[in-house]
């Protein structure tokens, strides 16, 4: 199964998503008009592309349900187009249905979380059906373990 996520800076969250159950993740774009946009053009905050994880996983081993739970705990989904320093479009918090069971459980999750208060203010999530990944440069997969960063 595929879920894709953009919660900020894709560096900064594709180590929270590297858990039991997940088999893959890469990072890249998704949500723009530009075709085959590069790191570069994504930087401009003219594509309407956001950085996203795209993560294969295993429903067996760890659920949707999981994976937005990670989702939700690992960035700031009241935050329009931004996320600590980094702003601009590119930056901000969605995430991109693959089914229409997806789509359901993301948008319950989204509304039981606002009614909680958890986070304070309206959570500005957008949920909205994948369109086209594109896979960003080799340089900025895994970069944290690359650099010997981890988190």
């Amino acid at each position: 199964m595929k879920a894709t996520f953009g919660a900020g800076c894709f560096w900064c969250i594709e180590n929270d998503f590297r858990k039991n159950g997940v088999t893959s993740s890469s990072v890249g774009f998704m949500g723009g008009h530009l075709k085959n946009p590069t790191y570069e053009d994504v930087c401009t905050d003219t594509t309407g592309h956001a950085e996203v994880i795209q993560i294969d996983y295993d429903p067996t081993k760890i659920t949707y349900g999981q994976l937005l739970e990670i989702f939700w705990n690992n960035h700031d989904p009241t935050t329009l187009n931004r996320q600590g320093p980094d702003v601009g479009k590119q930056y901000r918090s969605a995430i991109f249905f693959h089914t229409p069971e997806q789509e359901m459980e993301a948008r319950k999750s989204k509304e039981s979380l606002d009614k909680s208060g958890k986070f304070g203010k309206k959570i500005v999530t957008e949920i909205a059906p994948a369109t086209e990944f594109y896979k960003a440069e080799e340089y900025h997969q895994q970069y944290y373990a690359k650099c010997g960063l981890g988190r």
